[in-house]
């Protein structure tokens, strides 16, 4: 599975590339959240490439494929992860492959292509990015942390202002990128300590699950439990310091 995700997701991430700065059409999918045919047509590259080799597996992609969600294998797909930078020209975007089986996040496979950055990880087998091994920070000082946080406050302004006024406080600084790809893979190689989503879809997430689990990191919901595909919204951090960020968002949630 890990050879095909890889292909994949680089014959996407090429195609996002191709045409970049030529989008012709900009979909609205309810309030200011946007798509282009480039999503859609990243999301073919992909999802074809399962169906040819997988035909059994299930497929939950971001621009609507859905096929046999309750199988034993679920590829789970954002083929374009920073949509709103890409319309805007800014090159922080990435294709996002996780495949959940039996409970787990088993794969996951992200892939940069403005830098080339081709991130990899199985369950057991470690993280390694463009086939070097990487390793979460070491940090445990909340005052020495820099996190990323969901930049969608306007869905749960009240939750998520108070959620980030504590983090504001205990941490070094907060950053926005637009992009959970970059956020995840950037907490995988230790350049970020953590990031929490309030609003994060399985697409946007399962990619990075397996990733930084495999690095050293943690990855639950924001009630601290496993992920699943049914889950929005995410809390991971290096591990070292999930506990703590895990109990000042339970308490802004409360």
């Amino acid at each position: 599975m890990v050879n095909l995700a890889i292909e994949a997701v680089k014959e996407a991430g090429s195609f996002l590339l191709d045409n970049f700065g030529k989008i012709r059409e900009i979909y609205h999918k309810g309030d200011r959240n946007l798509a282009t045919e480039i999503d859609r047509e990243a999301e073919k590259i992909i999802v074809e490439k399962i169906k040819i080799k997988f035909p059994r597996h299930g497929i939950l992609a971001e621009e609507g494929e859905r096929k046999d969600i309750d199988s034993d294998y679920l590829w789970i797909i954002d083929p374009l992860d920073g949509t709103h930078n890409y319309i805007r020209n800014i090159d922080i975007f990435g294709v996002s492959v996780g495949v959940f089986s039996k409970g787990r996040f088993i794969l996951g496979v992200i892939y940069m292509p403005s830098s080339q950055e081709l991130y990899v990880a199985e369950e057991g087998g470690g993280s390694y990015k463009n086939d070097k091994r990487i390793y979460v920070s070491s940090r445990e000082n909340l005052k020495e942390c820099s996190f990323s946080f969901d930049s969608s406050i306007r869905y749960s302004p009240k939750v998520m202002l108070s959620s980030l006024d504590k983090l504001a406080q205990e941490v070094f600084n907060i950053r926005m990128f637009g992009s959970s790809a970059r956020v995840l893979t950037y907490i995988a190689e230790g350049k970020l300590d953590g990031a929490v989503e309030y609003h994060d879809r399985p697409w946007d997430f399962a990619g990075g699950v397996c990733l930084i689990q495999e690095a050293g990191g943690k990855f639950t919901d924001l009630k601290g439990a496993y992920p699943t595909p049914q889950n929005i919204g995410y809390l991971t951090t290096n591990n070292l310091i999930h506990h703590k960020v895990l109990a000042f968002l339970k308490d802004a949630l409360s």
